[in-house]
């Protein structure tokens, strides 16, 4: 019997990861992301064993399912958009300078926020031999939800935010999907 060879994607990097809410016609770039880490999330039962006077008769499996994932991304730094679709907030701006930001505000303590899910994609640059690249891996994950965030400061170093995120794929609805894009989006 022969052998195949099987396909092999280099990747490596954070290079770019996008974030778009159900319900808002904008996707926002984080090109200052430096890692995502990923837990997958999973339900199980335990096998069930029938033993009788030490021998083993028969079992039953135990079984995993998938529920969804929960993603640590880091960035490096504050992105108050991020923020907002994460737990929500108010943002207020410069009206003499709309790239301005004069203030970000979360929600009241005791507030209840209903935030629309989002999807985060994930970017990493695939490289050949010859360390040129020759395209980006896309990962999607759906359906996702942030945790209010807290800030850590240390001197003589930038902040770096870390965000937790979870993402809850819908009955019949992968858990994510990978893509082979020839180029990272525009960034407006």
């Amino acid at each position: 019997m022969a052998l195949k060879k099987v396909t092999e994607i280099p990747t490596i990097d954070v290079n770019l990861v996008t974030i778009k809410a159900k319900d808002d016609a904008t996707e926002y770039a984080l090109d200052t992301a430096s890692e995502i880490e990923t837990d997958t999330q999973i339900e199980e039962t335990d096998a069930v064993k029938l033993v009788v006077k030490g021998v083993l008769k028969a079992q039953k499996p135990k079984t995993a399912t998938l529920t969804g994932h929960k993603i640590k991304l880091k960035d490096n730094v504050f992105t108050p958009e991020l923020v907002k679709i994460l737990q929500g907030g108010t943002i207020t701006m410069d009206a003499g300078n709309p790239k301005k930001v004069l203030k970000y505000e979360p929600p009241k303590v005791g507030e209840v926020v209903k935030l629309p899910p989002f999807t985060l994609c994930a970017y990493s640059a695939i490289y050949n031999a010859a360390g040129q690249v020759t395209g980006y891996e896309k990962i999607s994950y759906p359906n996702c939800k942030g945790e209010p965030i807290s800030f850590n400061s240390e001197d003589g170093k930038f902040r770096t935010p870390e965000y937790t995120i979870y993402s809850a794929p819908d009955t019949g609805q992968a858990p994510y999907t990978i893509e082979f894009v020839d180029a990272l989006p525009q960034i407006s």
